[in-house]
C-alpha cells in the first residue's frame, strides 16, 4: 500500500503520513501534485492522509473508502427522542452491557451499541481488514458528530484488528454479555453509500467453529443480523425475529444461566 497526503494543507498531514507508513511497513510517497490515478498505476492501493480523515483508493474508477457513521447518527437521534432501535431491542442492550461486535465494518451498530450501553458499558469491534480497522478506528476518534452524546459514543468503541475466530478463542467463557455478527453479503450493498465498502469488505462466511466460540463467550445472547431470506438463521440455530417490510432481520441465540 502507498501512503501519501492530501494536496491542500499537505504539510500538516505529512508527519502523520510518514509515521503511519513506517509503522505499517508501507511506502510513503510525497504527493507533489501527483494525481491519485498516477499513483494507482504502481499497482497498489493508495491511502491518502488528510487533517480530518483518511481515504483509501483501490482503483481509478472506484470511489474512495473513508469513515462515516452511516445510519448511526439518525438512529441515535431516534433513541434520544425516546424511540426504539431494532438492533438494540434484539440484542437487549442496556446501560452497563458489554458487547463484542465481531464484524465491525463502518461501526454503525457498534456506535449505537456504545450509546445504548453508556459510559458504564463496553463495546469492542473486531475488524479483519487491516486498512478498514485503521480508517474506522481513526474516524471514530476524529469525526465531529455535532452532538456530544454521539461523539462520546463513537470514542467509546474499541477497534481491534483481528480475525474474529482467533479473537474469540482468546476470550474467557461468558466474558461479554452480547456477541454480535453482521456478515457482509451482496444484498446489503445496494445503497450507493455502501459501494466503497464493497472493495475491501471481508466476505468470509460464518462457520460452525465461530458460532460455537461465540456461544461460549456470550453470557446472555448471540445476535445475527442478516437478509430476511438468509438461511443462516436456521442453519446456525438462531431464532429469527421477523420484521414486517424490513429487508434485514435479527436472529438470537439465548444463553441460559
Amino acid at each position: 500500500m502507498i501512503i501519501t497526503t492530501v494536496m491542500k494543507n499537505f504539510k500538516e498531514a505529512e508527519t502523520a503520513a510518514k509515521a503511519l507508513a513506517h509503522s505499517m511497513n508501507s511506502q510513503y510517497v510525497p504527493r507533489n501534485k501527483k494525481s491519485i490515478t498516477s499513483l494507482l498505476q504502481k499497482g497498489e492501493a493508495v491511502l491518502v492522509i488528510g487533517t480530518e480523515r483518511m481515504e483509501l483508493y483501490s482503483a481509478p474508477d472506484e470511489k474512495p473508502f473513508f469513515f462515516h457513521p452511516n445510519s448511526a447518527m439518525f438512529r441515535i437521534k431516534r433513541l434520544l427522542d425516546g424511540e426504539h432501535d431494532p438492533f438494540v431491542d434484539a440484542a437487549g442492550i442496556e446501560k452497563g452491557k458489554t458487547i463484542l461486535d465481531c464484524t465491525l465494518g463502518l461501526a454503525s451498530d457498534s456506535i449505537v451499541a456504545a450509546y445504548a450501553a453508556g459510559e458504564e458499558g463496553k463495546v469492542c469491534g473486531i475488524e479483519g481488514n487491516k486498512e478498514m480497522a485503521l480508517i474506522v478506528g481513526e474516524g471514530l476518534k476524529k469525526w465531529d458528530a455535532g452532538n456530544d452524546e454521539i461523539s462520546k459514543a463513537m470514542k467509546r468503541v474499541e477497534v481491534v484488528y483481528a480475525d474474529h475466530l482467533e479473537f474469540l478463542q482468546t476470550c474467557g467463557d461468558r466474558s461479554f454479555d452480547i456477541v454480535y455478527f453482521d456478515p457482509m453479503f451482496e444484498e446489503a450493498l445496494s445503497s450507493e453509500g455502501m459501494v466503497p465498502l464493497k472493495q475491501i469488505a471481508n466476505y468470509d462466511d460464518l462457520r460452525g467453529e465461530v458460532i460455537a466460540q461465540a456461544k461460549r463467550v456470550a453470557k446472555e445472547r448471540v445476535v445475527l443480523k442478516d437478509h430476511w431470506t438468509s438461511g443462516r438463521f436456521e442453519k446456525w440455530g438462531f431464532s429469527q425475529i421477523k420484521r414486517r417490510s424490513a429487508s434485514f432481520h435479527f436472529g438470537v441465540i439465548e444463553k441460559g444461566d
